[in-house]
């Protein structure tokens, strides 16, 4: 039997579909969330110190920043903020029971969207994200997020309950703001639900985001 020979035009077909398909790879590079320092050190921060607790937001407003993303949010109408909560204290705290509400200059409160409601949002841009008082039929719209979309979206959420004693927390919460116009200009950051070891609530955190 002879061999099979590949003609050279097809051989130089091969080599950039090859190197094409090894650009690609190299480009899908997985979600890497920042690592965070303590939340002391960001600008926009509230620092209780005679609870040794501090809550720090880090708004990735700006397309540099934002390349850590391979889902464009501003184009979605979603604007990311890191969480950073640091524990300098002895006892651990609860955080499974925080609130966060971003108030903007005109006093519009906003809260974090739900993460079902960034998928269908990413999936449907034309999507309503906004809680409807009653049901109405909608159209159901086949989803074109990507696993890798989904998995990204999912694991750069804050997500954590509580903070251990000397350590740090942190996270992504996502805002709707696709009817804001400039959310960060004059805006604030209030946090409640922190609770301590006995269960005692502390003060809340109030975050001014025009620090840069």
């Amino acid at each position: 039997m002879q061999p099979v020979l590949t003609s050279y035009p097809a051989r130089v077909f091969l080599v950039p579909c090859a190197v094409a398909t090894l650009v690609v790879a190299l480009g899908a590079k997985d979600f890497v969330k920042p690592l965070a320092q303590s939340a002391k050190t960001y600008p926009a921060h509230d620092n209780h110190t005679d609870d040794k607790v501090a809550i720090a937001a880090d708004p990735y407003d700006s397309p540099d920043k934002a390349k850590i993303f391979s889902v464009n949010f501003h184009e979605h109408g979603f604007l990311p903020i890191f969480f950073v909560v640091t524990n300098d204290g002895d006892q651990p705290i609860s955080i499974a029971n925080i609130a966060v509400t971003l108030t903007t200059a005109n006093r519009s409160k906003l809260t974090p969207i739900a993460t079902e409601d960034i998928f269908r949002r990413l999936s449907n841009p034309h999507a309503n994200t906004h809680p409807i008082p009653v049901p109405i039929p909608q159209k159901k719209v086949k989803g074109t997020i990507s696993p890798k979309e989904r998995d990204e979206i999912e694991t750069s959420q804050f997500a954590a309950k509580a903070v251990e004693p000397q350590s740090t927390q942190s996270g992504f919460f996502f805002f709707d703001v696709e009817d804001v116009t400039a959310p960060l200009e004059g805006a604030h950051i209030y946090i409640t639900g922190v609770n301590d070891a006995k269960g005692t609530e502390l003060m809340y955190f109030e975050l001014p985001l025009d620090k840069k």
